[in-house]
This record gives structure tokens, C-alpha cells and sequence, in this order.
């Protein structure tokens, strides 16, 4: 089987051996027989202008990074990024650190909501905004998503049977993950049109803005006037720069007053940003833009070269490519090994995928897999999978 082509230069695509060094928690999590195809994180080498800027960065000390955001040029790069997606005229303040995006799904649960509100998110998602909810007492509502031949839609009619006088907080995942669905304006205006007429809160987590094979991104709080006063938009460079090992993110919002909540909330618990991280942000958004290109190229045809091999050699696994993010959302319900289909192909297979359950009631049988990694590495483990599924001794 022919592998998808490679369009980054071979020093970006880092071999097996590279990958498994004792620091990797994507490469460690399985034993050395199992390819890892699970965590978030891309096989693809960090991008030059990074780090070097790190290395710069490492003479000069590790102090104290500036407390104040605001007076940074990473605040200057942001506003500029923001205004691109639709977040025009922040006010000063409008834009607080974070030591990633995870924290800012808790520390919003927290500030726009109390124990005992519901708490309105669509499922399939990513597991922490279940945890964020279930773990500070609010109530989780949950509204699945529908997938047809054209892919995963919002299912409006069970939207509004999930809310109620009681729900305080919408959580939304734009681009979304794990289906890598890419909202459309339409439908983005629609929901912003729901959130307004309910009186709820927003928050929208959208992480992997700029990893969308469409074209540029359109922030949520960005569709209707009335938005940008009800929505907290959650931010940062690790999934597009493959640098979550340096925690980093930012909660962007035009009312101050959601944003003071979050940071009173949550003062003493959450940490700052560090100086590195920082560093890293910085160079991601000056000099990062070729990098980011040459890795959307990269994953776009991985995604292509998956997509016609699962249609070919495995029809009955429902699947719909992703329009952003690296990860595929599989459907194995039709397997006879359907209820432990992830342990399956660990022991059968020798792949690590993401099981379907942490993502939602009624999501086994499913598996997320992440195709950022090097040709050979994809086309490898989608050979094992295709082998041991269709194994019937």
C-alpha cells in the first residue's frame, strides 16, 4: 500500500527511534510493540524559529516573566491574531494568561456557574469539559451530536430539549474535538442566536483554531452583537506548534467583569505563565506561519490518504474526515469486539487509539485516532488495524 506522500521536509518528520525517548508521554503510555496513535501531540519536530527563540531565551535567566500581560508583545501579537478572527476591540484587560486551555474550561464552569446549575456542552467532546462540569457539581447536559452522510451535525431539536430555566453555561468546541467538525457561520449564528435566547453563558474552547483545512477561522463571539458580552474564548499554541509540554493559554473576553470571576476564583490555584512558554508563544506567532503551513500540508494529505484507505479497506467503519484538528473519530460499533474495541487493538492490532466512553455516554465502540505523524507511521498502523479487525479466526 502506497504511504500518503510526505510534504514536510524529512528533518521535521521524526523516525520511531526519535520519538521514543523516556520524556514522551504519547511514546511511553504503551509498551514498544504498540504504535501510540492517541494523545495530542504530532510527530513532527518542533519548528526552528521556536526553538531557537528558546535557546536565546535560556541566556537571559529564568526569572519571573511579566506579571502584566497587557504591557507584552505577546499581548500585541494576540490582539492582532483576535482581530483576524472576528474579536475586534478588545479592552485593555480582555486578554488573562492561563497555564493552558484545560484550566480555562474549569476556571469558566467555576466563574459561570454555581454547584447544582446545568451545564449544556454537545457530545461527542473532548473529556475535560465533561470532567470540568461533573467534578465542581454542576449538572451535565448533554446534547449528541448526529452524524449523516455529510458528517457530524448539531442536532438542534435535542439541544433544546437539553436546556432549561436551570441551565447557566453553554461549553462549545470550535473547531471541534474529536470529530474535527469546522462550524459554519450559519450554524455558529444559530447556536450564538440559542445561547442569547436562553440567557446563557459561553464558553468556547478553540484551541485548534489554526488547524483548519478550510480557511481562516471565525471566533463564535464574533457572529452576533450580543455575543461578545455572554462568551469567554479560550486560546493557545499547543496543539497548532506541538508544544503542550510548555503550558500555556488565554481566556479572551470583552466583559471584564466574567474575566475578574475566572481570576478571582481561581487565584493561588492556578500557576502563571512561565517565561519559556511565553518565549515560545511569542516566536510561534512571528515567525511560525511557514512551519504551520508546511505541517497543514502534511496533515491534510495524511488525512486524505486515511480517509480513502478506510473507505476502501474497512467500508463498514463509519468515519467522516475531518474539516480541522489531527484526529479521526472512528466507528467500530459494527465489530463483534465492539465493547472493548480499544483493548482489542492494543492486544491485536499493536496500536494506542483513544477510546469512544471518556468522551460521552454511549460512545463505545468508537476510537479516536490521531493521524499526525510520519507517512510510514500512519500506513503502518492502519495495516495492523485493518489486519487484526478483519481477522475473523
Amino acid at each position: 500500500m502506497t504511504a500518503p506522500a510526505a510534504v514536510l521536509p524529512e528533518a521535521l518528520l521524526l523516525s520511531e527511534s526519535a520519538l521514543r525517548h523516556p520524556e514522551s508521554a504519547k511514546w511511553q503510555m504503551y509498551p514498544p510493540e504498540v504504535l501510540p496513535l492517541w494523545v495530542a501531540d504530532m510527530d513532527f519536530a518542533v519548528a526552528p524559529a521556536i526553538l531557537e527563540a528558546l535557546q536565546a531565551r535560556l541566556t537571559r535567566g529564568l526569572g519571573y516573566a511579566p506579571f502584566e500581560v497587557e504591557q507584552t508583545r505577546l499581548a500585541s501579537l494576540l490582539r492582532q491574531k483576535l482581530s483576524a478572527q472576528g474579536l475586534n476591540d478588545l479592552p485593555t484587560g480582555g486578554l488573562r494568561t492561563l497555564p493552558g486551555v484545560v484550566p480555562g474550561l474549569y476556571a469558566a464552569v467555576a466563574a459561570l456557574s454555581s454547584p447544582g446549575d446545568e451545564v449544556l456542552t454537545m457530545t461527542p467532546v473532548y473529556p475535560p469539559f465533561l470532567s470540568a462540569i461533573r467534578d465542581q457539581g454542576r449538572v451535565l447536559k448533554a446534547a449528541d451530536l448526529v452524524q449523516d452522510e455529510s458528517g457530524w451535525q448539531i442536532d438542534w431539536d435535542a439541544l433544546e430539549a437539553a436546556v432549561s430555566p436551570a441551565t447557566r453555561l453553554l461549553m462549545l468546541c470550535h473547531p471541534h474535538n474529536p470529530t474535527g467538525r469546522v462550524w459554519t457561520r450559519a450554524e455558529l449564528e444559530r447556536l450564538g442566536e440559542f445561547a442569547l435566547r436562553h440567557r446563557l453563558w459561553v464558553v468556547s474552547d478553540e484551541l485548534h483554531a489554526d488547524l483548519s483545512f478550510g480557511g481562516p477561522h471565525v471566533a463564535f463571539a464574533s457572529v452576533h452583537p450580543g455575543l461578545p458580552e455572554r462568551t469567554v474564548t479560550l486560546t493557545g499554541p499547543c496543539k497548532a506548534y506541538n508544544t503542550a509540554g510548555l503550558g500555556i493559554g488565554a481566556a479572551v473576553s470583552h466583559h471584564l467583569a466574567l474575566l475578574d470571576r475566572m481570576t478571582l476564583l481561581t487565584r493561588g490555584l492556578q500557576g502563571h505563565a512561565s517565561a519559556l512558554s511565553t518565549t515560545m508563544w511569542v516566536a510561534a506567532l512571528e515567525s511560525g506561519a511557514d512551519w504551520l503551513a508546511q505541517v497543514l500540508a502534511q496533515l491534510r494529505a495524511n488525512r486524505d490518504h486515511l480517509s480513502a484507505r478506510l473507505r476502501r479497506e474497512l467500508p463498514w467503519a463509519r468515519f467522516s474526515p475531518p474539516e480541522a484538528t489531527y484526529l479521526a473519530f472512528l466507528d467500530f460499533r459494527q465489530h463483534p469486539r465492539c465493547a472493548d474495541i480499544q483493548q482489542f487493538l492494543i492486544a491485536e492490532a499493536k496500536v494506542g487509539l483513544n477510546d469512544g466512553p471518556p468522551f460521552g455516554d454511549g460512545y463505545q465502540g468508537f476510537v479516536r485516532l490521531n493521524f499526525a505523524t510520519s507517512p510510514a507511521i500512519l500506513d503502518e498502523a492502519v495495516d495492523r488495524i485493518v489486519r487484526a479487525v478483519e481477522r475473523r479466526e
